[in-house]
């Protein structure tokens, strides 16, 4: 959902969801900047160092991103929606119960796409205590049945769903079968 064009990646979490996020979005877009935020700023600066990025605070990361990734534990909003540049989108896969938000309710009014209706109503503390309104879910958007507004800021909120594992356990053994043959 991110723009073909997106140059700046702003990482909120150094963790392995972190990690995940960057190598998938590197191999999609030509990220050419990295910034990285993280609740222990010691951990920032460890994964900059090993990944090519800049660690900075969270407002510096954010401002001007194209691409921002929330992969934290954060209880209390670490992503606020009016640091976001227009048209950017925005992956948040951390803060994993009802009644914990990585995200306000600013960055929650925006074109928001979900994994799961129902597992983001009953996991998700962003979606839940926001009551932001749900444009479609990722399937929806995959298979062409919904199309979210070009340039606009969108939102992915993803709690994990099986269906995501399996898809990528197929991957993974599809790779690992591949390199045998």
């Amino acid at each position: 959902m991110a723009a073909s064009d997106s140059r700046v990646l702003a990482l909120l979490g150094s963790g392995v969801q972190a990690k995940a996020h960057l190598e998938a979005i590197r191999q999609i877009r030509p990220i050419q900047e990295v910034r990285v935020w993280s609740q222990t700023p010691e951990h920032a600066k460890s994964f900059a160092d090993a990944n090519g990025a800049t660690a900075t605070d969270a407002e510096n990361a954010v401002r001007g991103a194209d691409i921002v990734v929330t992969a934290t534990n954060a209880r209390e909003p670490v992503l606020k929606g009016a640091l976001l540049k227009r048209g950017a989108h925005v992956n948040s896969v951390g803060a994993p119960r009802p009644n914990w938000r990585e995200v306000d309710d600013a960055t929650m009014s925006n074109i928001l796409i979900v994994d799961s209706r129902e597992a983001v109503l009953k996991e998700s503390g962003d979606v839940i205590l926001s009551k932001a309104a749900i444009f479609a879910e990722a399937g929806e958007i995959v298979v062409g049945t919904k199309s979210p507004p070009t340039g606009e800021t969108t939102i992915f909120k993803s709690v994990g769903i099986a269906i995501e594992d399996l898809a990528a356990a197929q991957l993974v053994f599809d790779g690992a079968c591949m390199k045998r043959a």
